[in-house]
């Protein structure tokens, strides 16, 4: 029936008015087959074989463009032929039979220094009577122009990243590291000035006062035992004497173990409820800043801190280590001591402040160190590496008996941090005191006040405790 009006009929028979709908196109699907195990066979890599294909007969390569095949230039027809890209080419040896026929193929690249393309290959060339140059999908080429773009590492000739696999030079990569951590200001070197010593600590005018009410009592006391044949205040200020130096060889002593102690049973502080400028005690888990240190002798990478000293026993006849070095103690040789800014993740509330130890800031290090090495006349020649160690930093060998101990706070490892809390833009800092911190007297130990400067910063031997992953 016929109507101005468009209509069709359903697969039912009724008539709607309307143009029938087109059937819509199926999106087709692609399906992956998984491969076989080629066993590094090129001729069972399907379409990716395919880009590496090499020729069985030397006569036939796979070229996006046009194929010439021609050999080389010893004879007097020559063809050019232009591509653009870099295309595999096949030169063919003239035979004896035939005249001799060039053909030379101009791409687009590098020329040689007779204005012709210079030729690349990937791989082995055939010997015989067939020379195949080819180049496939693969590492760039050496040969790069100057960018401009920064690269990690030294250069080689050819201007790529040099790679080397196997050791490097011992002697040039510690020097270049000990030139990087003298040079690098986010670096704080730190020397035995930083240890805790009661010599040091104890306040100098208390002591050259005590000094001398002990030296007029001592006079006086003489005076009047042999004036009045009294002696009571001779022997009162001999026992008095006696306590004093008593008291002062047990902080000598004892006094660092005393501080480690205090340091222990200091309570810690919640960094969410801490003021700003208020001297708190964080413990938590340290991850490394913008410069992460390596121990000296271990190589043990990614560390906040790190210590390593070399002690040297001194006999009746052995030499001295340092000026100060007494017969029949240790004496400290060489110190290398060297910490950064890393971040501390607060057990108590979870978050994470900034510790600012870098950048000479005055840090005071209570870390134990563990005997890496112990040299004597019976394992001398049995430490190589040690001798390595002692040669690079330009340390004589003669001593008889050496003692190598070493330390270090590596990441993930549980520190104990003392500074004062600072809040700038919503960055939480640990940053050192002003004043030092006095941890005043301990009566039940008899240990007297210690000043502490800086940063406070404990660790156990982290060589001997779990390290969390971080």
């Amino acid at each position: 029936m016929g109507s101005r009006f468009p209509s069709h009929q359903l697969s039912s028979g009724l008539y709607v008015s309307g143009r029938s709908e087109q059937p819509k196109e199926k999106t087709p699907t692609m399906s992956s087959a998984a491969m076989p195990y080629t066993g590094g066979d090129i001729k069972k890599s399907g379409e990716l074989g395919k880009m590496f294909v090499t020729p069985m007969d030397g006569s036939r390569s796979r070229k996006s463009g046009p194929i010439n095949n021609a050999p080389l230039r010893t004879g007097s027809f020559s063809g050019v032929t232009s591509h653009s890209g870099q295309l595999n080419s096949v030169n063919r040896m003239t035979t004896s039979g035939g005249p001799g026929i060039s053909t030379k193929k101009t791409n687009s690249g590098p020329l040689n220094k007779h204005g012709e393309p210079m030729k690349k290959s990937s791989g082995p060339q055939a010997g015989g009577g067939t020379v195949s140059s080819r180049q496939n999908s693969g590492p760039i080429p050496p040969i790069l122009p100057t960018t401009g773009l920064i690269t990690s590492g030294p250069l080689n000739s050819a201007g790529a990243p040099r790679k080397v696999s196997g050791p490097l030079d011992s002697t040039g990569s510690i020097k270049l590291q000990n030139y990087s951590l003298v040079n690098n200001q986010a670096v704080t070197r730190l020397n035995k000035c930083e240890e805790y010593s009661f010599r040091k600590s104890f306040p100098k005018p208390i002591l050259w006062s005590i000094i001398l009410l002990f030296l007029m009592g001592f006079i006086a006391g003489g005076f009047i035992l042999g004036a009045v044949h009294n002696p009571i205040l001779l022997v009162v200020v001999v026992v008095l004497f006696a306590i004093v130096s008593v008291v002062f060889t047990w902080n000598t002593c004892y006094g660092r173990k005393a501080i480690v102690g205090f340091i222990s049973q200091y309570p810690d502080a919640e960094l969410r409820t801490a003021k700003n400028g208020q001297f708190v005690k964080v413990s938590g888990v340290v991850t490394c800043g913008n410069v992460p240190l390596e121990s000296s002798f271990q190589k043990v990478s990614r560390c906040v801190y790190t210590v390593t000293s070399l002690y040297e026993y001194r006999g009746w006849y052995s030499k001295t280590a340092n000026p100060d070095h007494r017969r029949f103690t240790w004496g400290l040789r060489a110190l290398e001591r060297h910490v950064s800014d890393f971040y501390i993740s607060d057990f108590q509330s979870g978050l994470r402040a900034l510790v600012k130890t870098g950048y000479g800031a005055r840090v005071t290090p209570y870390v134990e160190e563990s005997i890496v090495v112990d040299i004597d006349q019976s394992n001398r020649d049995m430490s190589p590496e040690f001798v390595r160690w002692l040669a690079e930093r330009n340390l004589s060998s003669d001593a008889l008996i050496m003692r190598l101990k070493e330390g270090y706070i590596k990441e993930g490892s549980t520190v104990s941090v003392m500074g004062v809390v600072q809040r700038n833009d919503n960055v939480l800092m640990i940053v050192p005191p002003e004043e030092p911190f006095s941890t005043g007297c301990q009566w039940a130990k008899c240990i007297l006040p210690a000043s502490l400067e800086g940063i406070i910063l404990r660790c156990e031997d982290s060589s001997k405790i779990d390290v969390i992953p971080v």
